[in-house]
């Protein structure tokens, strides 16, 4: 915190996408008046102990910050990540706001539907979330694993919500349980922030094999459906031998939770270079810490087996001119 310039046009506020007053809850840590800095970082963001923990910072606020020009940025991640652990441990309720008649309807508990609620609550809103799991959170429940962003911090964070009055109804299936219609006909406003977590396939021969999953179903049945546990109702495969194609952080939470599940080998396979890798550099440094080797260059043309994944068929690639995003095409080295 010492590092901080304070600077007037303060650039990292404007690389934060809920526009935190970065140097305000920084002067106040540098105070040492935690509370303070966290009351300032809830006028913008009321999960902070979740945001400082997985926002990719480094694209972000801390690649705006000056002091990147003469070396490293102010660490505004684990600064925001300390105040909202230092707020948690505190347990203190969120104050009563006075309510301003309006209703809103939330689809989703995931960040979207999270911020969403917060933001609107603190306008004045009553706000009721309807989410489709047995659980809150949406992603941050589901996706990120607990050696990332433990349950805890998750379950605290939403508890901050609830005190400012925000209900969460859960299993409810919108289109099931309860008709949108319906919710359009009761509130004055429904927030539809259902996620963008379909998976996307590779449509190569032996992707339907047995053992072949989606990250999104491995994460949610490990994270959410218990699959970890002896006698799970709906287990994974525990593979000793784990293919994990894509670099990005799913990839990484994906390889790393398979290295818990108990496989004694993971690969990440990657059509691209290192440089190329979309992960976060923290999580990519983490998961060659633990062991989990990077095939790169490599782009998976088949999964091989006759009713389970025995072993995968791959083609080495080079990096030719960027596409239409500007990155590097990968092209299939011919023999």
């Amino acid at each position: 915190a010492m590092r901080c310039l304070q600077c007037k046009t303060a650039p990292c506020i404007s690389g934060c996408p809920v526009g935190i007053n970065i140097p305000g809850f920084i002067k106040k840590m540098k105070e040492k008046d935690f509370g303070g800095a966290a009351s300032v970082i809830s006028e913008s963001n009321l999960l902070p102990a979740i945001c400082g923990r997985v926002c990719p910072q480094e694209t972000q606020c801390e690649e705006k910050c000056v002091l990147n020009k003469v070396g490293s940025p102010v660490a505004i991640g684990a600064l925001e990540r300390f105040v909202g652990d230092y707020k948690i441990a505190q347990g203190e309720k969120a104050k009563a706001i006075t309510k301003n008649g309006g209703k809103v309807a939330i689809i989703g508990s995931g960040p979207a539907g999270l911020t969403c609620a917060a933001d609107c609550a603190k306008a004045g809103f009553e706000v009721t979330i309807f989410e489709a799991f047995h659980m809150p959170g949406g992603v941050l429940t589901y996706g990120i694993p607990e050696f990332r962003l433990p349950k805890s911090i998750v379950k605290n964070e939403i508890q901050g919500l609830i005190d400012l009055g925000v209900v969460i109804e859960k299993n409810v299936v919108v289109g099931r349980t309860v008709m949108l219609d319906e919710l359009r006909e009761e509130y004055d406003a429904v927030f539809i922030g259902t996620g963008a977590g379909l998976p996307v396939f590779l449509n190569i021969p032996g992707e339907n094999l047995a053992g072949v999953y989606s990250a999104n179903e491995y994460l949610t049945r490990i994270n959410l459906m218990g699959a970890r546990l002896d006698g799970s109702e709906t287990p994974v495969q525990k593979g000793k031998n784990v293919v994990v194609v894509g670099a990005g952080n799913v990839a990484m939470d994906s390889a790393r939770t398979a290295l818990r599940m108990g496989a004694d080998k993971v690969t990440i396979v990657y059509r691209r270079s290192r440089s190329e890798m979309p992960a976060r550099l923290e999580e990519i440094h983490h998961a060659e810490e633990e062991g989990i080797e990077m095939m790169l260059l490599t782009n998976p043309v088949a999964v091989l087996g006759e009713t389970k994944v025995e072993r995968s068929k791959c083609q080495k690639m080079e990096l030719g001119a960027p596409d239409s995003k500007g990155r590097p095409r990968p092209i299939p080295i011919q023999g």
